[in-house]
């Protein structure tokens, strides 16, 4: 496909416009996509309440968007295994393949690595077509759609924290957070086999999904302390405790919440820099405490599981827009937190 197609780029803080660019076209080893659904992450509310996020500072006009799914629509030279009209999900960076730690097997960590929608790397998806490598396409199945695609990167974020955390059947777990990556986590242990999942956050649309998707119990944090809780439980706690909130309090929180040996991950990502941990806690009980930075080698898995039905993912869902309203349904999603829970832009 060429010629010009929309875009939508953010200018600064609380600005989005609509601009037209060329339609890209793939070079070798890439993939031409036709984008059918962009989901709305949080980073992307964050570069577009404050222009920035994090360290990262946009240099000039940024296209968000990081979360695609789509049909191909052309195919580079040296490409095998894709035909046009093909399904995919996209993984959105694309490591260098060659430093030591892409070649140890942590190529989230690449210092390299061409991520969509950061500032100096990759523009994001929020337009009409895009252009990616295609090492990190992946064929969607026949009973997969191009949404569940689009979602397949949040729920793989959920994916690592519990393959770093290795949970596993038998083991409870306190989710703190029930936003689109807590959900994204609960349904992920859940398809674990794990069982015994309490999940707290101080919206009661999120705890409504969170019970839908697999949490035994939910606990709204304003009115019950998950504290005294967890104290109750064999053992005085959990196995498990994943903070997805990234805020200060539950983090705070969190050490409280385990068993002895054990572990906390740190699943949600904050806008501050420094954010308290109850250590003294945390080495009373031998425990154990993990980061999480993106998701690795998880792609087909994650496909996997929402092919089979253990993972349910179209229920993280509670928006869906057309691209033409895509400034409203950012807007919206940032303003709106107690009734979006996730939204997703319908591209076509």
């Amino acid at each position: 496909m060429e010629g010009k197609m929309k875009v939508c780029v953010m200018t600064g803080a609380k600005q989005l416009e609509w601009v037209e660019y060329d339609i890209p076209q793939p070079k070798a080893g890439e993939l031409q996509v036709k984008l059918e659904y962009v989901g709305v992450c949080g980073s992307d509310l964050h570069f577009y309440d404050e222009g920035r996020l994090a360290n990262w500072v946009p240099d000039g006009p940024l296209v968000l968007g990081h979360e695609p799914g789509g049909i191909v629509s052309a195919i580079g030279e040296g490409v095998e295994g894709f035909e046009i009209g093909d399904k995919v999900a996209l993984e959105p960076g694309v490591p260098c393949g060659e430093c030591e730690v892409c070649r140890t097997g942590h190529y989230n960590l690449c210092p390299s690595v061409k991520f969509m929608a950061i500032p100096k790397e990759k523009d994001g998806v929020f337009s009409e077509y895009c252009t990616h490598a295609a090492s990190m396409c992946f064929k969607l199945p026949e009973n997969v759609d191009t949404m569940e695609g689009a979602l397949i990167e949040p729920l793989a974020v959920g994916m690592h924290g519990c393959e770093l955390s290795n949970a596993k059947i038998g083991d409870t777990a306190i989710v703190l957070g029930c936003g689109c990556i807590g959900l994204s986590t609960i349904m992920a242990l859940k398809a674990r086999g794990v069982s015994e999942i309490y999940a707290v956050d101080v919206m009661e649309k999120r705890l409504e999904r969170a019970k839908e998707v697999g949490a035994a119990r939910v606990f709204n944090g304003k009115e019950e302390d998950i504290v005294a809780f967890a104290g109750t439980l064999p053992g005085g706690g959990v196995d498990q405790v994943y903070e997805c909130a990234g805020n200060r309090y539950t983090t705070l929180q969190s050490c409280k919440l385990i068993r002895r040996a054990g572990k906390v991950t740190l699943v949600g990502v904050s806008t501050e820099p420094h954010l308290e941990l109850d250590v003294a806690t945390l080495n009373a009980m031998e425990g154990e405490i993990r980061s999480v930075y993106r998701y690795r080698n998880l792609y087909p898995k994650a496909i996997a599981a929402v092919a089979s039905g253990a993972i349910p993912l179209k229920k993280v869902v509670s928006h869906v827009y057309d691209f033409k309203d895509c400034i409203e349904a950012i807007d919206y999603s940032l303003n709106r937190k107690d009734e979006v829970i996730k939204a997703v832009i319908r591209m076509g």
